[in-house]
């Protein structure tokens, strides 16, 4: 058998295997997905694995590069490529996907035994921080000013009951619709 006839009898083993598992996910006929674990479970990863054009005879790309995998730190995810590419050395020459995904689900509490949960992995900032934070560490961020009861009274009489100014209250929107209307030849 061809490569190529080795992948299509694998890819077909696979999907019916997994079909209806939200584990498994395939991205195109030669790239794949597997959960090991359950969503919400700390020690859960995603392998995300490709086939060369000459799988089964060589290696498969294994990645645990998605962001899934973002709170497991680079020494476990290390340990766990290790592991999988001793079974892929093991298993060099046959279908081996299943093989794999089955193995690292037997195996997730070992692999994951020395997991520390990454928890600054992402980080979102806005160029305001940046830039206070730069100019000084130690200063407290400014109150808002606030308004007192009386001032808010007086805010809320000036407004209607949308919080907007009425119109006209700017004398430059006045002058504005005089000027419109004496162009128009409209009297007022």
């Amino acid at each position: 058998m061809t490569a190529n006839e080795d992948q299509e009898m694998e890819l077909e083993a696979l999907r019916s295997i997994y079909e209806g598992d939200d584990c498994f996910k395939e991205l195109s006929p030669v790239s794949f997905q597997f959960r090991i674990g359950d969503l919400d479970d700390s020690k859960s990863f995603l392998l995300e694995v490709s086939w060369p054009e000459n799988y089964p005879e060589t290696a498969p790309h294994i990645s645990l590069d998605t962001f899934f995998n973002n709170r497991i730190s680079l020494e476990t995810k290390q340990y766990i490529l290790s592991k999988l590419s001793e079974q892929v050395e093991a298993n060099l020459g046959t279908a081996m996907m299943y093989t794999l995904f089955e193995w690292g689900k037997e195996n997730q509490e070992t692999l994951m035994e020395n997991h520390q949960p990454v928890t600054s992995a992402v980080t979102l900032i806005s160029n305001s921080d940046v830039m206070n934070n730069s100019t000084s560490v130690s200063k407290k961020k400014e109150k808002k000013e606030q308004l007192t009861k009386a001032q808010k009274r007086k805010l809320i009489g000036r407004t209607d009951n949308k919080g907007e100014l009425p119109r006209g209250w700017d004398w430059v929107d006045v002058i504005k619709v005089m000027h419109i209307l004496k162009f128009s030849g409209t009297c007022l």
